[in-house]
């Protein structure tokens, strides 16, 4: 007999299992690294950090960022406290480390209302602090008010010491404990053996590590990508440990553990290759979008596809061997039900859902295209709710909402800044606005005002005489000698600046000053180096806006339009920043990545279904099906009157597209195979109960999981993308086991006629001796034979292989008598 040649599949995975040793050594080291550089990854909880760098509101923080000091604030409400022990906490406050200011009721003051502070038995503390948010020592001043607070129900609304990465990563360690629960029933539920489950955890969780560890690799990743892409890569690639493990399991049927485990990896490569293409096509998609955080995931989500495949491959045969036996002796009866009535249903209703169908897709389609999309968290409300955003709502209920704007201007010109400022106060829906030029400094002077040498004078009680030298050295300073030969008496300095004129001469020696005019000259420059750091950079001033308007309404964003025209009758060019720009811009970047994403899914998936099926008919009727899912998942938010985060449409839309469509093509890909020795009825029942377990163990761990972050989350954006891809994945299920069927049944004909084949050379095999061969085979078999062969051979073979495969098989006599030996109890 001439010996069969092995296929390059069957060499590697002879090569894998065979040195399964060094890949255990190699698997070991990564994870053993992994774990460590786990710790190095870096997580940005800025989600405008993501947004194109051409937009507004990026460019504008980004000169923020680089020219002005931001320093950190507190909203404390404090419930159930007497108006003498709200002040007594005032004073309190007040001489903690670190605090700089605390706004409460002061009498003193003539425009001060004791309602807008105290009302109800509660007081509102307004704190500032020594530093920016991520400062020490503002933290350390945040850590005395939680003392000082001890024993009152008190509610902090601040960005200090309010982490999103360490609220999530506390919510997803629950998440991540149910959901392994929950992973660990259904496969115990969907398995053949229960020594199967440890296999596909193990390889699944070295999977984990590895992406987990190789994060650091991106520089930074987003708090969204950092919370659920452990979950996610759970969900999306178990099905391929899963396709490896049931290989194994009919391939032990008929060949020893080495040989078996040779043979289901030789299959489950390409198979479970081409399977992970539509996944990553989807992915890919996000890559494209401009909101960059579709880039940050994407690129995550497809690295853990990768470690996932590589795990799969190379880790899990090793596994399989090493529980072989204990695999071979767990097997139990399948608990997975046979689900042929209801694939009997779907046959005589074939005439009745398919019209259904097209009618809910119309109406699903305009529903999810007017679909309320939101792209701020103002109007989100989650299931859980963390202590900071029980605190912020406690606070916004005592003193209402306040959206704050930034407008960035350039800088040099107090006399169009205060022009400015004066214009802006008029305007409707204006509550209040912040400048240098309208910030009093003394005496009813603003800090822009521009003073004479007499008014300096009489300000600070200082001689005239030494004010005017004062104002001599200024104007030189500033190469302005005109004013010295002209007469300085009308000579008109801004407060600000000759402040830090005189401070800094005072510094040098050149000016001496009494003690209490010297203290009260330190204590004007301290405020003054204080606002200038938080309103006037080295090229742009900061002017503060508070709007009357919600943060993210159509009204809101059409009114950047009336600020913008305002600030650029003084200026050519300037930048409004805040949660409402930033809410413009994500809604203008969506239009553009939702069409994008849509069409880029949908045609990568199409390309890998052409190939894959050889059929243009069958790709269009899974995309019909699964995009049909993904219209109905997003018609909820509008049937039910609930605001949606844009984020959730974009990226829940990519999984759906390309991992929920895997149901579709298992059910097609077993229709498609039996339909060749069955009728089209039959063959469709019979590809429901083959494809039901596959289907229902990836679709209830991925809707289980999407359920879990939805419930479990506090996080709005993460919350919303947990319950659409929970959703979805119920409605891809239900499509693909309700109405597929039917739609391939009538479509049948379609996906005939635009079947084509790829051209390959014949392969001419010649064997000899006991044979097993399935598929069509022409040639001689002791005779002439053109036929379809699924079965076993006896006797020499010289034939043509037009398609499928043939195997040496064991003597049948001596397969009985080894099939006697290992299940004794059965005879």
């Amino acid at each position: 007999m001439e010996p069969e040649k092995k296929s390059f599949w069957e060499k590697m995975a002879t090569f894998i299992v065979d040195k399964r040793n060094i890949f255990f050594l190699f698997f070991i080291a990564a994870c053993a690294f992994c774990i460590v550089s786990a710790g190095w990854v870096k997580t940005n909880d800025d989600i405008t950090s993501f947004l194109p760098t051409d937009t507004e509101t990026r460019q504008g923080l980004s000169i923020m960022e680089d020219e002005f000091t931001t320093y950190a604030t507190a909203k404390i409400l404090v419930a159930n406290v007497s108006l003498d022990q709200a002040e007594n906490l005032e004073r309190q406050l007040r001489r903690i480390e670190g605090v700089t200011s605390v706004e409460f009721f002061d009498p003193d003051k003539e425009d001060a209302k004791l309602e807008d502070y105290y009302k109800e038995a509660s007081a509102l503390f307004t704190v500032n602090f020594a530093g920016e948010v991520a400062d020490d020592i503002s933290h350390q001043a945040m850590a005395e008010i939680r003392k000082t607070l001890e024993g009152y129900d008190a509610y902090i609304d601040s960005e200090v010491g309010s982490s999103i990465n360490d609220t999530l990563e506390g919510e997803m360690k629950i998440v991540m404990l149910v959901a392994a629960f929950i992973i660990v029933t259904v496969l115990l539920f969907t398995s053949h053996t229960y020594l199967e489950v440890p296999v596909l955890l193990l390889t699944f969780i070295t999977a984990a590590i590895l992406n987990m560890g190789t994060n650091f690799l991106m520089g930074e990743i987003s708090f969204v990508t950092n919370s659920i892409a452990v979950v996610l890569q759970l969900a999306l690639a178990i099905d391929y440990a899963i396709i490896l493990c049931h290989r194994y399991t009919e391939e032990r049927q008929y060949h020893e553990a080495r040989e078996a485990c040779i043979a289901a990896l030789s299959k489950a490569i390409p198979e479970v290759a081409s399977s992970s293409l539509t996944t990553i096509s989807g992915l890919v998609a996000m890559m494209f979008m401009k909101f960059r955080i579709g880039y940050d995931m994407g690129s995550v989500l497809v690295k853990a596809i990768f470690f996932s495949l590589l795990s799969v491959f190379t880790l899990m045969p090793g596994l399989l061997m090493l529980f072989s036996k204990g695999i071979d002796k767990t097997h139990h009866r399948n608990f997975v039900p046979k689900i042929t009535a209801w694939g009997r249903l779907t046959v005589k209703t074939r005439y009745i859902v398919p019209p259904i169908f097209a009618l809910v897709l119309v109406g699903a389609f305009f529903f999810a295209n007017r679909c309320p999309y939101v792209y701020g968290y103002s109007t989100l409300s989650t299931f859980k709710q963390n202590e900071f955003q029980i605190a912020q709502k406690k606070v916004e209920d005592f003193a209402g909402d306040t959206n704050l704007m930034a407008l960035l201007v350039p800088c040099g010109d107090y006399g169009k800044e205060k022009a400015l400022l004066s214009d802006l106060s008029q305007l409707e829906h204006v509550d209040s606005t912040l400048g240098l030029s309208n910030i009093e400094a003394i005496d009813g002077y603003m800090l822009t005002d521009q003073l004479t040498p007499r008014q300096l004078a009489e300000l600070t009680d200082m001689d005239l005489e030494v004010v005017e030298l004062l104002y001599g050295a200024y104007a030189a300073d500033q190469g302005e000698y005109g004013k010295i030969v002209g007469g300085l008496d009308e000579y008109g300095i801004p407060l600000i600046d000759i402040v830090f004129f005189l401070h800094d001469r005072v510094e040098e020696g050149y000016v001496n000053l009494s003690g209490e005019l010297r203290s009260s000259l330190d204590d004007m420059y301290s405020q003054l180096v204080d606002a200038k750091k938080q309103l006037a950079g080295e090229h742009y001033s900061r002017i503060l806006i508070e709007l009357d308007l919600p943060e993210e309404s159509a009204e809101t964003f059409d009114y950047l339009k009336v600020l913008h025209e305002t600030a650029e009758k003084y200026y050519d060019k300037v930048y409004l920043v805040g949660e409402t720009t930033s809410d413009y811009d994500l809604s203008s970047s969506f239009e553009g990545d939702n069409l994008l994403i849509s069409v880029l899914s949908a045609l990568f998936v199409i390309i890998v279904l052409v190939f894959t099926f050889r059929s243009a008919g069958m790709p269009v009727l899974l995309i019909l099906v699964i995009q049909g899912s993904i219209w109905i998942n997003f018609s909820f938010p509008y049937l039910s009157h609930k605001n949606l985060f844009f984020l959730s449409y974009l990226i829940v839309s990519s999984i759906q597209m390309g991992a929920n469509i895997d149901y579709a093509i298992v059910i097609s890909s077993r229709y498609t195979e039996l339909k060749q020795r069955m009728d089209t009825e039959q063959a469709i029942v019979e590809a429901l109960n083959l494809a039901f377990p596959t289907v229902v163990t990836s679709g209830s761990m991925l809707a289980s999981a999407g359920a879990l972050i939805s419930l479990l989350s506090s996080e709005p954006a993460v919350a919303s993308i947990g319950s659409c891809l929970g959703r979805g994945t119920v409605i891809s299920m239900f499509l693909v086991l309700g109405v597929l069927p039917q739609i391939l049944v009538l479509g049948d004909t379609i996906i005939e006629k635009t079947a084509f084949e790829l051209k390959h050379p014949a392969v001419i095999r010649r064997s000899s001796g006991t044979l097993r061969v399935k598929g069509h085979v022409r040639g001689y078999i002791s005779g002439v034979v053109d036929a379809d062969i699924n079965g076993i051979v006896q006797g020499t073979m010289n034939a043509m292989i037009e398609s499928g495969s043939v195997e040496n098989q064991p003597d049948r006599q001596a397969l009985e008598s080894v099939q006697e030996e290992e299940n004794p109890n059965e005879i």
